[in-house]
Formats: structure tokens, C-alpha cells, sequence
């Protein structure tokens, strides 16, 4: 035992070499004997993130009619989850939160219209710039929907901010969604291909009949409410007016190669240091416009076919990672924004060819629900060597890739950062089945879950009922009663039990008003 002065040199090396195996136990779970410390480098991080997929709208996850079987192939060495969440049942406040670690509540954050001003503060601390602190190259690739700009946005000059203003080092984006305008893409801070002799107008205002006559005219490929017939281009209606711009717009059915091969050649440029990739998919968001590779490759049209183009996207980027030799040192996250919708305003059969499929399984509801279906999502952890594979039935948001990140890369944050997300990087790794205790899901309303409850708060009146939720085919979950269900015996949130379990509901409503009220009271 020593009792003073200098430790021994040989016990030094002891103690060095201790303290990294205990680091490298908590990485991997078990080490590998034959495997050196400095082996183990900043793994590169990869997020796929699909729009509008259902928990079962995957072959592994009981998908029926469409066959996905690049993303199934994570599977091999990889953890599904079961339990793992959106933080919101909308595709704009979902990605707020898995960006800053925040509750989109706490920015008032809804689905954007296609013109709106960047929602991220320049200022707040964001995963991205996380990253960034520890020493990675930061892209996004896709589909962004978080605003562009500080308002009265001009697209013909550069749009600033954006994503490199928050943390990213490149982007290459569909600004909004496919089914609003403008229809361009948007590579940093300019739009690509833009003729400057032909600028681009666009326009949210309420159309008048001189507005309506700048509409671009092109055949109808299929029809669509009134909110997504404002400006046709493709053959497709679109919510806005835009003109001009002619050799910027886009084609719906390149997105798969242009956003893949994007994705690559950031990957190919940054293979020799830790990169960060968002890859925010189109795919299966309307209008659904699949490449002709694709189309008739499924059972259920041309939803059914984004679903296989979405599974050829990540099986390409999979690819690519295995020939550079970067999969064995990649963390890769495949899950989805919300919940799945079939008709979101364009009638491409989506509901008539459906078939047997339930998009999203057991669970009632979908995109916007309050139900279990808006959030509860397929999620997908990969890393060979590290994740544990298997299944894990623990409880996670998406709100908690931020802390858990940090954690796995030990970076230090300051105090008020990422406020609502958890280090769940055991979990993550399958290291751990202990998840969340209590997880918040957002949509028209709050709602709490715990392994046992799901809480639903009640609206004031039937007033605050989105009566255009009326149209998308999908159970709301709102009710100005409380409800409560045992996910236990009833996930599919059959029975309101709340009458009968007062004492859960007070306790639930009780921990869902200190969430709420954390920024204020601790």
C-alpha cells in the first residue's frame, strides 16, 4: 500500500492501463483481448431519418407488401427498439428537439410554413455544434423544414441563416417539404442551378385571382386538396405560390440519387476525420413520386414504392461506408419523425392499396396523434463491435440523442443546454434496458408515458381541435376529459382507465406540469 510520495512508475502504467479498460468496457460491454487502445477512435455518426414511417412500416418490423431488406440488414449487428419515440408526432417540432435537445413546446414550435425564418437561435447550444467541439465535420443532407432566413426571405440572394449557422459545416436541402414551394434545392446559402435572369418568387400570403395567375402550369398527375393545389409543378400540386426559377426546380423522382450521392461525397471528403451526417429523408412524405426504379416494387403503390426507394438510399450509404472501411467505426441511427399518414392531401391511393399493412402495427393512431402511434417509431442502433445486438423494449426520445452523444464523446455543455435530454448511451448500446422513467410526447396536446401508463392531458375545449384534422383519416387522441391506458395490458389504447386510477392520473399530470415547468422552477 502506498502511503506517500510519488507513485511507482510500473504502478502508474498499472493505473493508466486500468482506467482505459474501464473506458473501453463502457463502450463495448466486453473487450476484446486482442483489440489495442489506440484502436479506439471518435466513431463517426450517421442519423438516418426517415419522414412519415410507421413503427411497422418496416419488414423487421412486421411490414406487409413491401420488403426493406438494406435496413433490416442493421440488424445483424444491430438493437431494435421497441419503446423508442419521436419527440413529437410532427415532422418541424420532432426535429427541433432531436437538434437542440429541447422540447419543441419550450420555442413554440409547429410544422412551418415553406417561408419561415430559421427556428433554431443562431445563439443556442445545438447537437451539431456539439459535435463540432469534438472535433467532427457536421452535414445535412435533405429534407429540413426548420425555416431558412430572418424573414421577408429572398431566395435569389444567399439565404442566410441556416444550418451552418447552427453547427453544420455543409448542407445541400429540400428547404421546406416536397409539397410546399419553393421547389429548388438550396446547397449552403445558395439555390442551385438558379438562372439570375429568371429569379424565383414565392408567396404564402392567401391567393387572390392576380396571384393565382402566376401559378406554374403543368398537367395533373394526380389530385390533392385545395391547400396542396396552389402552384402545380411535376404534374403535382403544392402548398404556396412560386414562379420563375425554371432551371433550379426540381424533379421529385431524382431525389434518391441526388440526395444519396450528396450524402457520399461528403463521406468520401471526410473518411479521415469524425464526421456527423444528418440524413433527412423526403421519402415516404408526399407528394410520393418514386423514381422509375422503384415504382411497382411493392404491393402498395407508390407509398409502398418510396418505402423500398428509401431502403435502397440507406443500403447505398451502407455500402459506401463498408468500402471505405469506415462501417466498423460508424454509429448509425435509423428511426423516423413521427408516425405514418396515408392521405396527406394528395389521393395516391396510399388507403385503397393498403392491403393487410397497418403502417403503424398495434398502436392507434398516426402522424399528429396523441395516441402511441403519432410517436411511437421504428429506431435502429448499428455499430459493430459496440452495440449489443438484440432487442431492447427500453424507453427513449429522440430528445435524448443529444446527451447521450455528448456522453458517449465525454464532451462538457453548459448548464441549461439541451435541457430535456437524458444520457441513455447504455441503452443506446444495449448495454442497459433501463430507459427513460417518464418520456413526453407532443402533438395537439402533451401526453406522458411511463413503462406502464401513457397520459394523455385534455384539451380546454373542443374548441382547440384542428378541424383540418378531420380530413386525414387519423384518431386525433384528443379529448377534453383525461385520458389514461394501462400499456400494459391495453397498448393499443382501447380502454380509458382514468376514472378508475385517479391517483396514477394526479402523479402523471403532476410530472408532466414539472416538465413543463423545469426552465422555470429548477
Amino acid at each position: 500500500m502506498i502511503v506517500g510520495g510519488e507513485i511507482p512508475k510500473k504502478t502508474r502504467v498499472h493505473l493508466i492501463f486500468i482506467k482505459h479498460i474501464f473506458l473501453l468496457s463502457f463502450l463495448s460491454g466486453c473487450l476484446r483481448v486482442d483489440m489495442a487502445i489506440e484502436e479506439l477512435k471518435k466513431p463517426n455518426i450517421v442519423i438516418f431519418y426517415v419522414d412519415d414511417l410507421g413503427y411497422a412500416d418496416l419488414s423487421s418490423y412486421g411490414a406487409l407488401g413491401v420488403k426493406t431488406p438494406n435496413v433490416d440488414n442493421l440488424l445483424v449487428n444491430g438493437l431494435k427498439f421497441t419503446d423508442a419515440h419521436s419527440p413529437a408526432a410532427t415532422c418541424t417540432p420532432s426535429r427541433y428537439s432531436l437538434l437542440t435537445g429541447e422540447y419543441a413546446f419550450r420555442n413554440k414550435a409547429k410544422v412551418l410554413s415553406g417561408d419561415a425564418p430559421l427556428l433554431i437561435d443562431t445563439a443556442k447550444a445545438t447537437l451539431p455544434k456539439m459535435l463540432k467541439r469534438a472535433g467532427y465535420t457536421n452535414a445535412v443532407v435533405g429534407k429540413w423544414h426548420l425555416g431558412l432566413g430572418a424573414g421577408n426571405l429572398d431566395w435569389n440572394i444567399n439565404v442566410i441563416p441556416g444550418p451552418l449557422e447552427i453547427g453544420f459545416d455543409y448542407s445541400f436541402l429540400l428547404p421546406a417539404t416536397g409539397d410546399r414551394v419553393p421547389t429548388v434545392y438550396l446547397e449552403n446559402h445558395k439555390v442551385l442551378n438558379l438562372d439570375r435572369s429568371d429569379p424565383i418568387w414565392v408567396s404564402y400570403k392567401a391567393p387572390t385571382k392576380k396571384t393565382k395567375a402566376l401559378n406554374a402550369s403543368d398537367s395533373i398527375r394526380y389530385s390533392s386538396d385545395s391547400d396542396h393545389s396552389q402552384t402545380v409543378i411535376n404534374g403535382v400540386g403544392r402548398i404556396g405560390l412560386m414562379k420563375g426559377g425554371k432551371t433550379a426546380i426540381w424533379k421529385d423522382e431524382d431525389f434518391p440519387d441526388v440526395f444519396t450521392d450528396k450524402a457520399i461525397s461528403f463521406i468520401k471528403k471526410n473518411q479521415e476525420n469524425p464526421f456527423f451526417l444528418f440524413f433527412s429523408f423526403h421519402d415516404i412524405h408526399v407528394p410520393r413520386l418514386p423514381n422509375e426504379r422503384f415504382q411497382g416494387t411493392s404491393k402498395m403503390g407508390p407509398r409502398g414504392d418510396a418505402i423500398v426507394q428509401m431502403d435502397w438510399m440507406t443500403g447505398r450509404i451502407m455500402e459506401e461506408l463498408k468500402r471505405l472501411g469506415l462501417e466498423k467505426n460508424t454509429l448509425v441511427i435509423f428511426t423516423s419523425d413521427n408516425g405514418p399518414v396515408l392521405n396527406d392531401g394528395y389521393d395516391d391511393f396510399a388507403a385503397k392499396m393498403l392491403g393487410e399493412h397497418v403502417p403503424a402495427g398495434e398502436y392507434r393512431g398516426g402522424k399528429y396523434s396523441a395516441f402511441e402511434g403519432g410517436t411511437r417509431v421504428p429506431t435502429i442502433v448499428y455499430w459493430p463491435g459496440f452495440v449489443k445486438p438484440g432487442e431492447s423494449d427500453a424507453l427513449i426520445s429522440q430528445v435524448d440523442f443529444y446527451d447521450s452523444l455528448r456522453g458517449l464523446l465525454d464532451v462538457a455543455i453548459k448548464e441549461g443546454s439541451a435541457l430535456d435530454s437524458k444520457n441513455l448511451i447504455k441503452a443506446l448500446l444495449g448495454r442497459s434496458k433501463t430507459g427513460r422513467k417518464y418520456l413526453l410526447e407532443e402533438s395537439f396536446t402533451l401526453s406522458l408515458r411511463t413503462k406502464d401508463w401513457k397520459y394523455i392531458q385534455p384539451i380546454s375545449s373542443v374548441k382547440e381541435f384542428p378541424k383540418w384534422l378531420c380530413s386525414k383519416d387519423i384518431e386525433s387522441g384528443l379529448d377534453t376529459i383525461p385520458q389514461l391506458y394501462n400499456m400494459i395490458i391495453d397498448p393499443s389504447e382501447q380502454v380509458n382507465v382514468a376514472m378508475q386510477n385517479e391517483e396514477v392520473v394526479r402523479e402523471l399530470q403532476y410530472e408532466l406540469e414539472r416538465i413543463v415547468n423545469r426552465n422555470k422552477i429548477e
